[in-house]
């Protein structure tokens, strides 16, 4: 069929035409009229008689595509089986289409010059002309959905693609069928009342029920409207199975039931709160339970009060709003604090790493993990950036006392020194790409982490001992309550324990921001084991020149919503610097939440702070950005100060939206 089509299909004569009308006109301008007029007459001759041998060839290709269709529809019965067409790929022209397209689209065989757009708008046949078999987008055809399957056909010569034809293939009871399968997926959600504790704490047995008889309505009625199987598994912990063709109103109504459930309160006036997780697309039963024990894990890990859906893939939040608890039991604390020193007792060598850029109170909480390993004799070693950090001040001091004489490495010595007896342990963070030193991360495979950040979608995992509560002020709060329970006053020495205050004091503006029962009590503590604010409020002091250069900053700050006071760099800064403007802008009246953006080499960073209702987290969680509700940055890279702006105020307008 191919030597057929090459035979009738020869290249064209426009070439030939534009050559010999050149030589007429060269002809005619050196004055040769005679024989410019002959030269004239032949082209024209020429021209008439290749347009007659064109229609011949043209009338030759029809007879010879009918010919070809009437014995494929002879040897099928008189019936092709698939709508077929045949076109010219250059410009979409139908040159032949068998009877069940014509039915299938109302194509009619007189209008030869008809186009394929015409016929099926917005269809392409790029893909055919680059040697593809099978087209990348179905076409429905009135209530029917078509897979579409072509063959090109090229010239004996080989210079290009010149017809193609479509083949039509009927899949729409297999769309129905996979359709349904997707929609009928099953959903697995653990649903957990948050703080059942609290809100069951002195209680009688009659109130325990009465409360326990109004959260089990309240869950109920939610789930009433999505036909799934719902099953009490603990007095605080209810499993749900549904469709996900229910989600997308879940999600739309973003999880109503974390609002609804906020009605019912304790005699004291606690209102009650819970968290969802929801396993999706998982392969089994066991997987999407699985799933929804992360989203679990994750929602708890953020402060509650939430919906995650975990799939195959990633996270996906929904709520988190409201302030995390104040929670004054100290169990987990003394249950981490053995586990701890049990871990620290059977290594080899121990290594504690903070954030990227190390603050006060990742190296106080570092400083407090040293004492630890003191304790057990056990060699201990901070890893940290002596040349960019933002408590070179503080660094200078611990490293003049004569335990602390070599305990700084960098990252690289780290890696030289770690063996399969070494742990490491995070501090004030539990991202792993936010470490002071992410090989180091990778290549130990005992992990500790302490943190009280919200716990963001790539978090630092496996994870042997993990303390991370969100509801701590700081990272230097947590080592604390560790120290208090794992060693005695005698061994905490002075430096150790401002360290661990000028912590808590840098993440609680001086105990103005994030502070509970649990703060004040490891201040104390601190305190007496010979921590002077004084000299923590002198380690915080800034110069003269800093001191006037965050004031500029506060100066080119502008006022968004009323209440959100911005200020965009297009010079750099300090991070110390932009970290102190934002919390200086929250002095002034009406401020509820500050952000300070600067550019840094070839991305923008931007520190939040907040004291009224508006999350910086969640607001800076879509710029990849983490923290907790009062105090959060983020580090966008390849942008510039505008376009980071730009995307830093629609996350803005999408939170008070929603």
């Amino acid at each position: 069929m191919k030597r057929k089509l090459g035979r009738l299909l020869r290249p064209g004569m426009g070439m030939y035409f534009a050559v010999m009308a050149l030589f007429c006109a060269v002809t005619l301008l050196e004055e040769h009229y005679w024989l410019a007029a002959a030269e004239t007459s032949v082209t024209l001759l020429v021209f008439m008689l290749y347009i007659m041998d064109r229609n011949r060839r043209n009338r030759q290709l029809q007879q010879y595509i009918q010919s070809a269709s009437n014995t494929m529809e002879a040897t099928s019965r008189g019936e092709s089986p698939l709508p077929a067409v045949l076109v010219r790929l250059g410009d979409g022209g139908i040159i032949w289409a068998n009877r069940r397209f014509s039915e299938l689209t109302g194509y009619a065989d007189t209008m030869m010059e008809q186009n394929l757009d015409e016929v099926l708008p917005d269809f392409s046949t790029d893909w055919l002309a680059s040697g593809k078999n099978e087209s990348p987008q179905d076409v429905t055809l009135g209530s029917r959905r078509y897979r579409v399957y072509g063959t090109a056909i090229r010239a004996e010569d080989n210079r290009g693609t010149m017809l193609g034809v479509l083949y039509f293939c009927d899949l729409t009871e297999l769309y129905q069928v996979r359709d349904e399968y997707i929609r009928s997926r099953p959903v697995v959600s653990i649903i957990l009342i948050d703080n059942y504790e609290e809100l069951t704490k002195n209680l009688t047995e009659n109130a325990i029920s009465t409360l326990n008889a109004k959260l089990g309505d309240t869950i109920t009625q939610w789930t009433d409207g999505y036909h799934g199987l719902l099953r009490k598994l603990e007095r605080n912990r209810y499993l749900f199975i549904f469709e996900k063709r229910d989600l997308k109103r879940a999600t739309d109504n973003k999880f109503s039931l974390l609002g609804d459930i906020h009605e019912i309160t304790s005699p004291t006036g606690l209102p009650a709160s819970i968290s969802i997780g929801l396993g999706v697309d998982g392969a089994t039963f066991e997987e999407s339970y699985n799933f929804a024990a992360l989203g679990i894990e994750m929602a708890l890990s953020r402060g509650g009060d939430q919906a995650v859906i975990k799939d195959r893939f990633n996270f996906t939040f929904y709520g988190g709003r409201s302030t995390e608890a104040d929670y004054t039991s100290k169990v987990r604390s003394r249950v981490t604090a053995n586990s701890m020193m049990e871990l620290i007792g059977q290594s080899g060598h121990v290594f504690i790493m903070g954030h990227k850029n190390a603050d006060l109170d990742s190296l106080g909480a570092a400083v407090g993990v040293c004492c630890l390993c003191r304790k057990k004799g056990k060699k201990a070693n901070i890893v940290i950036d002596l040349e960019q950090n933002s408590a070179q001040r503080l660094i200078d001091e611990i490293r003049a006392e004569p335990q602390y004489k070599d305990v700084f490495l960098s990252g690289q010595d780290a890696l030289l020194m770690a063996d399969n007896r070494s742990i490491l342990v995070v501090v004030d963070t539990n991202r792993p790409d936010q470490v002071e030193c992410k090989p180091l991360l990778e290549a130990i495979s005992k992990v500790c982490v302490v943190d009280h950040h919200r716990r963001a979608a790539d978090y630092i995992s496996p994870v042997v001992v993990n303390l991370h509560e969100t509801y701590a002020s700081s990272a230097s709060e947590l080592v604390t309550e560790i120290l208090l329970y794992a060693v005695e006053k005698k061994d905490v020495l002075p430096i150790e324990a401002k360290c661990l205050l000028a912590g808590i004091c840098l993440d609680t503006k001086f105990f103005n921001v994030r502070t509970g029962e649990r703060t004040f009590e490891a201040a104390a503590a601190l305190r007496r084991m010979g921590a002077d604010p004084t000299e923590v409020k002198r380690l915080l002091q800034n110069d003269f020149q800093d001191t006037m250069a965050k004031y500029q900053i506060i100066k080119s700050s502008r006022l968004y919503r009323q209440e959100i006071a911005i200020a965009a760099l297009n010079t750099p800064t300090s991070r110390v610097l932009a970290a102190q403007a934002a919390d200086e802008l929250l002095n002034i009246s009406g401020i509820t939440a500050s952000f300070v953006l600067y550019p840094d080499g070839d991305q923008v960073i931007i520190s939040a702070r907040s004291i009224g209702s508006a999350n910086v987290q969640m607001i800076l969680e879509p710029l990849g950005g983490g923290g907790n509700t009062a105090t959060a940055g983020a580090q966008m890279k390849n942008i510039n100060v505008k376009d980071a702006l730009d995307k830093l105020v629609a996350s803005i307008d999408k939170f008070y939206e929603e």
